[in-house]
């Protein structure tokens, strides 16, 4: 991959850099914690307007369902560029942007494509993922919400958990045990579910942060449209398998971005609390550093691939397990750093706040889209070709 930035591509960067300094909502700009949102979802979805109204996002979309079909290096321009100004994301960027959107535009019917993904873009609709569930997690063909087909709809009944910003969403993405009787990687099928519709309730999981992330949702006798299936009968795990490498593929230029962010958030971190001195700080800001670069050029032979029009290969758990490590040893190390004061934040503005709040919530990255040891197992088996664990 040539990694010179065309004329085009640093011309669009400038442009976003220069919206994002003018436009970055004031609330936002002194907000007090790494978690503390001033912003109402109103705003969110308002600010996600903007954004698509200025040109930022389904940069790498088909043009026919309102995106700009442009390559993919704009989308990381513009992840890289929110990152960089401390700036809001989309309020879909987690779910909706980076995999439910692509997952659509692959194996969507027309209608649905042209119904579904341009309120996706705007914030219209706001999308979660019903995956995982109490005895189904890393074994994610292990899943027995049922779906039983009456006429023209779906009943579905089970539940999930773990579900990101359920507690906020319009639509699902529903894996559901369709075929009762058949191998359990085929027996399942791919919902479009209504978070809206009778029988749905979302219960929020307080996390340790203090914050309402993940949720658990329980579906009684919810009726999905049979339209509403992605893909044909029986199809679920390889439309599942198409989310996943989105998931851990080409949201790793998000983590990057992120990684980026948390790395210059540490640089401030050290200088303002007079630590630039201490050998810790200077070895593990030398070590995140040369994490972030190695991320960034792994991310980018994804890009290849993607550009390619290929879908983000096994190659992509690399990454995932890249930035879960980077994110928990740079936290860990500004917990050590502040040492027993971290305990007795006096305000949510402090450091020790942000780091706490930090450190806790990054201990969930090595769990969330495929736990470190399964992803290790990926690598080794369908990356370096080693023999299989089981």
């Amino acid at each position: 991959m040539d990694f010179t930035e065309l004329a085009d591509e640093s011309a669009f960067r400038h442009r976003v850099r220069a919206w994002l300094a003018e436009h970055i909502p004031v609330a936002w700009r002194g907000r007090p914690g790494p978690y503390a949102d001033p912003m109402s979802l109103d705003e969110r979805r308002a600010w996600s307007k903007q954004l698509y109204a200025a040109g930022f996002v389904g940069l790498t979309w088909p043009t026919p369902y309102g995106g700009q079909g442009k390559p993919i290096t704009f989308q990381n321009i513009v992840l890289e560029e929110l990152a960089r100004a401390d700036a809001p994301q989309h309020v879909n960027a987690s779910i909706g942007l980076a995999f439910a959107g692509p997952t659509i535009l692959h194996w969507g019917s027309e209608e649905q494509k042209a119904r579904l993904i341009p309120a996706l873009l705007r914030g219209d609709e706001i999308w979660c993922q019903g995956f995982s569930e109490p005895e189904a997690g890393s074994d994610l063909a292990n899943v027995r919400t049922a779906a039983v087909l009456d006429g023209d709809t779906w009943t579905v009944n089970g539940s999930k958990i773990w579900s990101s910003f359920a507690h906020l969403a319009d639509r699902c993405i529903l894996l559901a045990r369709t075929e009762p009787d058949a191998p359990k990687h085929r027996g399942l099928s791919f919902l479009l579910a209504d978070m809206h519709a009778p029988g749905v309730r979302v219960v929020p999981l307080t996390q340790i942060t203090g914050q309402p992330e993940f949720n658990e949702m329980f579906f009684s006798d919810v009726a999905v449209p049979a339209t509403s299936m992605l893909g044909e009968r029986g199809d679920g795990w390889k439309v599942a398998m198409t989310v996943l490498r989105h998931e851990r593929g080409t949201s790793a230029m998000g983590m990057a971005a992120a990684l980026e962010k948390q790395v210059r958030t540490f640089a401030r971190f050290v200088r303002d609390t007079g630590l630039g001195e201490d050998p810790r700080a200077q070895e593990g800001l030398r070590s995140a550093w040369i994490s972030l670069q190695a991320l960034r050029y792994t991310n980018y032979r994804l890009l290849s691939a993607v550009s390619r029009k290929a879908e983000p290969g096994p190659e992509s758990a690399v990454a995932k397990l890249a930035w879960s490590e980077a994110n928990q040893q740079l936290t860990r190390l500004a917990l050590d750093l502040l040492g027993p004061y971290v305990a007795y934040a006096s305000s949510q503005s402090d450091w020790s706040a942000l780091w706490r709040c930090e450190a806790l919530r990054a201990r969930g990255n090595s769990i969330e889209g495929g736990t470190s040891e399964i992803l290790k197992n990926v690598v080794a088996e369908r990356v370096l070709g080693l023999p299989k664990g089981r």
